[in-house]
């Protein structure tokens, strides 16, 4: 079994950090870089918010780097796949949420018409809202 035929997310592949001496790339753009820009890690900080003065290949330092916006070199073609496979989950999984959102609405529309409590009008929308507020909470 290869490295690639293992399915990483990006969460994954960034969970480490990185030492010095590292090779990275960005897979965000930052400060005039493109994403997959590569570099070596030359000096790391932070106990809780990692941090990062990454050396690019054209001699220029570049400090302050996120841990985030970071991804060991050879790691790199990994991160993209992941990053593009949970993308497309998101997607399919708002759609799905989209059409069970308008089926259940259309359903509880037709349930709940306004009512009318001592001479004012409560809109049935806040009616079902009140409804499935008390089905979840179990009252």
């Amino acid at each position: 079994m290869t490295r690639k035929d293992v399915a990483f997310s990006t969460a994954e592949l960034q969970a480490r950090t990185f030492k010095r001496g590292a090779k990275v790339k960005f897979v965000t753009d930052l400060s005039g870089l493109v994403a997959g820009t590569e570099g070596k890690v030359a000096m790391a900080n932070g106990l809780v918010w990692h941090r990062y003065w990454v050396r690019l290949q054209d001699g220029r330092v570049l400090g302050h780097v996120d841990h985030n916006d970071l991804v060991l070199s050879k790691h790199y073609e990994l991160y993209q796949a992941a990053l593009k496979k949970e993308a497309e989950q998101v997607l399919t999984t708002t759609e799905q949420d989209k059409s069970d959102d308008e089926t259940q609405q259309n359903s509880n529309a037709q349930e709940f018409e306004d009512a009318t409590v001592n001479g004012v009008t409560v809109p049935g929308y806040l009616l079902q809202r009140s409804a499935a507020a008390r089905i979840r909470l179990g009252a």
